[in-house]
């Protein structure tokens, strides 16, 4: 599989400009919690600096890192589809900027603009599958040497 598009580069110029005149500038500092898995999903981001861990709840265990999102990243998905949850959780590994952007809004531009959505969602879904292949590459890696215990 070919490594993961970043958004803003591959969107059209036109397209870009209409989906980052949502845009909101956040921070969130090293160790912080963006989101937990299960939680409400409603928004996205756009990882301008610093590095963000996907991580997931293994058995109860503490949360296991299974992807890193770092500069140009897209972050979070779950805003597009029933149940509207996260998939994962997410923690800023070290301080991050990012782009915000409200899943409602973006959801209403994508609805006015099929054109808009079509290309958003295209770029999504490509980015999303290299990532769940990332994850479960991730998961083999590190449950297969115990699969026999």
């Amino acid at each position: 599989m070919t490594a993961p598009r970043r958004l803003l580069r591959v969107l059209p110029p036109g397209h870009r400009e209409r989906l980052m005149a949502l845009a909101s500038e956040v921070s969130f500092e090293q160790g912080q919690r963006i989101f937990e898995e299960r939680g409400t999903a409603d928004r996205f981001w756009i990882v301008r600096s610093g590095t963000v861990t996907l991580d997931l709840r293994l058995a109860g265990t503490r949360p296991t890192a299974v992807s890193s999102l770092e500069s140009g990243d897209l972050l979070g998905w779950s805003w597009l589809f029933p149940p509207f949850q996260w998939d994962f959780g997410a923690e800023a590994l070290s301080p991050v900027r990012a782009y915000e952007f409200q899943g409602a809004e973006v959801q209403a531009l994508c609805d006015e603009d099929p054109a808009f959505g079509y290309a958003l969602l295209r770029v999504i879904a490509e980015i999303l599958a290299y990532r769940v292949q990332a994850a479960r590459v991730r998961l083999l890696d590190l449950f297969a040497p115990h699969a026999g215990r």
